[in-house]
């Protein structure tokens, strides 16, 4: 029986299906000897300057309420490194500090998606978009990429999905879970189509700083026309091990940053002011932590990428991130069953595609987010396991 506040839940909750990853983790916590690739956490710690700056934060009392959109030399920093790195031209005041790139997420889509509104997003995906677009009453709209083109975008698949209730596309490059890099040539072929069909562009750039040799990345926001247009979003999670500090932001015109410090305030007041100390850092302080974690990520990928090829497997060659999105149908095998009979069979832990709005079933991610000599471990362990599967397929 259910209770009377479910009864009434209001119709913009949407059930997303997070039921295979609380039995995956329930699996897990039963077991010894788990190798867990799964999680998008990075298994480095935050490098120490950075937490020495939050613990001189405490000392100095800097605990108190900021202003909802951060504290004012955090977006000046951030300010100078989008346009150091990404050559953006965002001001301080066109910027906000908000806690993570999730509320960012969940604030943009509550300023721009009205009711019956659709939203274009990058698929695979990481779906709290469709969670996003739910709670504003508006319709997720997957763009299907595919491992031939080693999962980055088409404009063809983008436009032949826009209809007169098109309001925006979420373009996501570096890609989670693919790890796609959108080439240059693509990103302008997709700028010249928001302008001709008048389409709003998020752009999650969480992963910029993670690409590897023979990619590039291009910020939309750069071209012609697009700034205008333009709403892009990063934060601190992944380039620098700060996943549980909860600091993203959002750079966008003037006035509609303006216009939305208020539901920002609504929503959390502000970012931990801890944490904004820490970011700080984190933007000023010495980089070479940062350059010999993505070195080890790089090294990772190389040999994970061969040993997958060995084990007979394909995958969407990633130009960046941290995963691996990883074919698994020549096991006979769809990629729920198949990541579930991994763990229990071996105890090794990655994620099916479904979790990603994938609806062919026929792939998991893999994150190399562990040691190399436990990344080597596991594939010793994945790779026995198809082995069989195939033989037992054939």
């Amino acid at each position: 029986m259910m209770s009377l506040l479910h009864d009434r839940i209001a119709p913009r909750i949407v059930e997303e299906d997070g039921a295979f990853r609380t039995r995956m983790l329930g699996i897990a916590a039963q077991m010894d000897d788990v190798i867990a690739l799964g999680r998008g956490d990075p298994d480095f710690h935050t490098p120490a300057h950075i937490v020495e700056a939050a613990k001189a934060a405490l000392d100095a009392n800097q605990h108190h309420y900021t202003g909802p959109t951060g504290l004012p030399e955090l977006r000046q920093a951030i300010s100078e490194n989008l346009t150091n790195e990404y050559d953006l031209d965002y001001t301080p005041d066109e910027i906000m500090v908000t806690a993570g790139v999730q509320e960012s997420i969940t604030l943009l889509m509550l300023g721009l998606c009205a009711p019956g509104d659709e939203v274009l997003i990058t698929s695979p995906r990481f779906t709290t978009y469709d969670t996003a677009v739910h709670l504003c009453g508006g319709v997720p709209v997957p763009v299907p990429t595919y491992l031939r083109d080693d999962f980055a975008l088409d404009p063809d698949e983008i436009e032949k999905r826009i209809t007169d209730k098109t309001r925006m596309f979420v373009l996501v490059s570096p890609n989670n879970p693919t790890g796609a890099v959108t080439p240059p040539e693509v990103i302008r072929r997709i700028a010249e189509l928001a302008i001709r069909h008048d389409l709003l562009i998020i752009a999650d750039e969480i992963y910029a700083k993670l690409i590897y040799d023979g990619h590039e990345h291009l910020s939309i926001a750069t071209l012609p026309g697009m700034k205008e247009r333009t709403i892009t979003l990063n934060g601190f999670s992944k380039t620098y091990a700060m996943t549980g500090w909860r600091v993203g932001y959002l750079a966008a015109p003037l006035d509609f940053v303006e216009k939305m410090t208020e539901p920002r305030h609504t929503l959390s007041i502000n970012t931990c002011t801890v944490s904004q100390h820490a970011a700080l850092a984190a933007l000023n302080g010495p980089q070479a932590p940062i350059d010999q974690m993505h070195a080890e990520y790089a090294e990772r990928r190389a040999w994970l990428t061969q040993a997958l090829e060995d084990a007979g497997l394909r995958y969407g060659a990633p130009g960046g991130a941290f995963y691996i999105y990883t074919d698994i149908s020549s096991t006979g095998m769809k990629a729920k069953d198949f990541c579930e009979g991994l763990l229990r069979a071996t105890g090794v832990m990655v994620f099916p595609g479904d979790m990603f709005g994938d609806p062919d079933s026929d792939f998991i991610r893999i994150s190399y987010l562990q040691p190399l000599d436990m990344i080597r471990e596991a594939m010793r362990r994945i790779a026995g396991f198809v082995a069989d599967k195939k033989k037992g397929a054939a």
